[in-house]
């Protein structure tokens, strides 16, 4: 059965790029590239919905993050 997870990735500014998905909360990793953010990010989620399984518990229903701005006067 496949499933779909959003992600969010964010560029760092020494390079690479940090991933996380919203609907796993602590499911996050890191990666050189997009690409390798990305396979990491599917293998923490793996991990993830195994370590709920095994616990019982059920897999989150996953929605699109939403991203917004906010503006701050310094």
């Amino acid at each position: 059965m496949s499933r779909l997870f959003h992600v969010i990735l964010s560029p760092q500014p020494d390079g690479g790029f940090f991933v996380e998905c919203p609907s796993l909360p602590g499911c996050y990793t890191q990666g050189d590239t997009r690409e390798e953010a990305l396979a990491n990010i599917r293998e923490a989620i793996l991990l993830a919905l195994e370590d709920l399984q095994e616990l019982g518990q059920p897999i989150p229903e996953t929605s699109p993050p939403v991203v917004a701005e906010v503006s701050v006067d310094q």
